[in-house]
């Protein structure tokens, strides 16, 4: 028994070691979010985990496939506001990762305030991006949305090369600070970016945005993950995003924060106590296994160790039964004898079949002794039968 349960604990401890392959949902091919992608990628191949990305449309697509068990994406990057705790109750965040502006580019001279977007041409972003249902939530409230001309669905490099270009007047797009494109339109002769009036008011409408030079979305890292991947994860975090930028202090993200979804265990424990100890100082697979083996092996150690002081004992009693059985067979010779009513024939038949039978049984060394010493007693008896003159 003891042995099928540990057969069984060791089992359990194979299946449930993390994966090799991952798969994280990013963002179209090129962006912001992809290129974030290959920087974890590469960080986690070190410890021997590959990293598969899966090109999407933006964070709601990400979030979908999140959703989605069979899509089989394990972690994406999504923006903050775009799903709750009891819209993705199986869904948990491993921290918000960095700022992750939301930027209004128009083209100088269209007007101010209202005037400004009045029957105007305005990219949102594509279908399933975290940026474009922002941008249309923001027109919604400030009810522009009632006023605006057409409104287009362009990436942000599409939409930076129309709104160069004349095509269209207005573009929203959430890109970090370094992007290309944000240091383009900057740049960009005839290019404005608009300040936002009033961002106390939306910082608190929208509690996940954060108010810092610009108001800016928050992007999260959400995850359904294996537990030691998580770390992983959360360690190539702080190394992509703690450094310094235009927004943040160094070592500001990624940040305990929980605004849409809760912050895993795994992710708690991290930002409180830092990575586990064992990992620090093994490679990833070794401390990964020393873990399970920890979490595995000491309980059912545990609940073994009666029953492993006992087996011993049980043993133990194992062998000598068989010895105390010929005895209570010589008894009854014994008893036969004192009654004078077998013949000594039967008495010595009965005494050879025992003597044979202690003879051939098989026992230890350890209990050796106790075979020589029943073979004496049987000797003994041989000779009460034999001065006995039985069965004359």
């Amino acid at each position: 028994m003891p042995a099928a349960i540990l057969l069984v604990a060791g089992l359990f401890i194979f299946i449930t070691l993390p994966p090799r392959t991952v798969t994280m949902a990013t963002g179209p091919a090129g962006g912001a979010y992809h290129e974030l992608g290959l920087r974890y990628r590469e960080i986690l191949a070190r410890s021997g985990v590959r990293l598969r990305l899966v090109n999407t449309t933006g964070g709601l697509d990400n979030l979908a496939r999140l959703r989605n068990r069979r899509s089989g994406v394990h972690a994406a990057f999504i923006q903050g506001g775009t799903t709750t705790k009891e819209e993705s109750p199986k869904i948990e965040s491993l921290g918000t990762l960095f700022f992750e502006p939301l930027w209004l580019f128009y083209r100088s001279g269209i007007g101010e305030g209202l005037e400004r977007y009045r029957g105007r041409r305005i990219s949102i972003g594509p279908e399933g991006s975290g940026g474009r249902a922002l941008a249309l939530e923001i027109l919604k409230r400030t009810k522009v949305d009632a006023v605006v001309g057409e409104l287009s669905g362009f990436p942000p490099q599409e939409a930076a090369d129309k709104l160069i270009a004349g095509e269209i007047d207005i573009a929203f797009v959430v890109l970090g600070w370094d992007s290309p494109v944000v240091r383009r339109l900057m740049a960009a002769d005839g290019i404005e970016v608009a300040s936002v009036p009033r961002p106390d008011a939306f910082v608190a409408l929208y509690p996940f945005l954060s108010k810092v030079v610009l108001p800016a979305g928050v992007a999260d890292l959400a995850a359904d993950l294996h537990p030691a991947i998580q770390y992983l994860l959360l360690n190539a975090a702080v190394a992509i995003h703690s450094p310094p930028g235009i927004f943040q202090k160094a070592g500001q993200f990624p940040a305990a924060e929980s605004v849409d979804l809760p912050l895993s265990e795994e992710a708690q424990r991290f930002y409180k106590s830092g990575r586990p100890v064992l990992q620090a100082y093994l490679p990833f697979w070794m401390a990964a296994l020393v873990e399970r083996f920890l979490v595995v092996f000491v309980p059912v150690l545990v609940l073994l160790y009666p029953a492993l002081r006992l087996l011993p004992q049980g043993y133990d009693w194992l062998m000598q039964s068989k010895i105390r059985r010929l005895y209570d067979e010589m008894k009854a010779i014994e008893r036969e004898l004192a009654s004078g009513q077998e013949p000594r024939g039967v008495l010595d038949a009965k005494l050879d079949r025992l003597y044979q039978s202690a003879s051939e049984l098989q026992l230890p060394v350890k209990y050796a002794s106790m075979q020589y010493t029943l073979r004496m007693h049987l000797d003994l008896v041989r000779a009460r039968i034999a001065a006995s003159g039985a069965g004359k």
